[in-house]
């Protein structure tokens, strides 16, 4: 009975941490128009806030699981919080000098404690619990990192882009300096809600420290190693895995594009920003709907590797329905890409480390390198975008090979488990 009530326990604080994921991920939906307008960024310069967030993750994975191993699951998460907070109090500095080099170095350090909180929280919502009911785990929190996804760019939003569409079109009546002063004040816009932000995640380590969460031993790997890659050397002389880790690249790339790039692409559509600022959360909402048609679906009624085949098709009609539309519609068929891509990550991560045995752990640190995808591909659309002759909406066609590869690995690549054989 009582490990019961610690299991509970351990999730719902699990909960709690996996929507404070998504919350912090999301809000860059709305901070790249905001700092777009606020520190005067073309598309390619706003994007940089996906970049120094996400390249986080490729830079910090393997160190992360370094730091575990020295102050184990429980400390780790801590410690990760207290990094998401000072990175957060970076904002201050920035806001106040409107110095958006800051601004990313903040990102970052919130990126970095993310990818060690993410490093620790993901394996132990595995084991925490009887391995059984582990699927059901991972599901709940899935909803509460998808939900915390909906509402942050809403939140964000309705603070630091309230009035938007009378700002834009105020600064562009007013002369150098009264801009200037206007821009200050809409950059010290964003210190309040980061401020409160890094006062939850202090918060939130103290809880976590005097949490009743087990501290969890190694043995886990001890199951992983049941099935002996006999022969094997090095981690990538798995094919299954190194074309998963390519796949997840492109999957997040993708997936941070239709997320990140929305709300910018709705007003050059014609949208009001005042619309648009909250775009990001349609997205998030299509996730939240393809999420649960996965928790209904997988596996009585589909594979994992059907769903993630049907995920990718959804994907490649959805990116040639908006480059092929205008207005409205094209901004709905990239909001859709949520439900194409709600399935990748579940579908990809087991069939990427399927069969790995005491690989298991490098291969798991390789998938969360390949989160580098959203830094990198969101700034080739940018590029794009900001190129006249392709522009924002043509700028989507870099969404089509990155489907049309994890379409692929659904089908074939995932199969491949020697260098040389189907």
């Amino acid at each position: 009975m009582s490990t019961t009530r610690t299991d509970t326990r351990a999730i719902l604080i699990l909960g709690v941490l996996f929507f404070i994921f998504g919350f912090v991920t999301w809000l860059n939906g709305t901070l790249i128009p905001y700092l777009k307008i606020a520190c005067e960024l073309s598309t390619f310069q706003a994007l940089f806030v996906a970049f120094a967030f996400y390249i986080s993750y490729f830079v910090m994975a393997l160190p992360s699981s370094w730091v575990l191993q020295r102050t184990g699951f429980k400390n780790g998460m801590m410690l990760g919080l207290l990094v998401m907070a000072a990175g957060a109090l970076l904002f201050l500095p920035a806001a106040s000098s409107r110095t958006y080099g800051l601004f990313l170095t903040g990102l970052f350090v919130i990126g970095t404690g993310l990818s060690l909180l993410q490093t620790a929280s993901n394996p132990y919502i595995t084991i925490v619990g009887p391995i059984e009911s582990a699927a059901r785990r991972i599901s709940i929190m899935g909803i509460c990192n998808k939900v915390a996804g909906v509402l942050a760019p809403i939140a964000l939003g309705a603070v630091v882009l309230h009035d938007a569409d009378t700002l834009v079109n105020e600064l562009q009546q007013l002369d150098a300096t009264a801009r200037a002063v206007r821009l200050d004040g809409l950059a010290e816009r964003v210190m309040t809600p980061y401020t409160i932000m890094a006062v939850v995640l202090i918060g939130l380590a103290l809880l976590v420290r005097l949490s009743p969460l087990p501290e969890i031993a190694s043995e886990e790997e001890a199951t992983h190693a049941e099935r002996e890659p006999g022969g094997r050397t090095n981690v990538l002389q798995f094919p299954q895995l190194a074309l998963g880790v390519i796949a997840l690249f492109l999957y997040v790339g993708v997936e941070v594009i239709a997320g990140d790039t929305i709300g910018n692409y709705g007003t050059t559509q014609g949208i009001p920003l005042s619309e648009a600022k909250y775009f990001t959360a349609y997205t998030l909402t299509a996730m939240v709907v393809g999420y649960l048609a996965g928790i209904v679906t997988i596996p009585k009624v589909i594979t994992q590797d059907r769903a993630l085949s049907i995920s990718a098709i959804t994907g490649v009609l959805f990116s040639l329905c908006a480059l092929f539309t205008s207005g409205y519609m094209s901004v709905l068929c990239i909001a859709l890409l949520g439900l194409a891509n709600a399935l990748m990550w579940p579908a990809i991560w087991p069939l990427a480390i399927e069969g790995l045995g005491r690989f298991t752990k490098v291969g798991s640190a390789l998938l969360i390198m390949a989160i580098a995808g959203g830094a990198l591909l969101p700034l080739l659309y940018g590029r794009l975008a900001d190129l006249p002759a392709i522009g924002p909406r043509m700028a989507y066609v870099v969404l089509l090979p990155a489907y049309l590869f994890i379409l692929w690995y659904a089908v074939k690549g995932h199969r491949i488990h020697r260098w040389g054989r189907g």
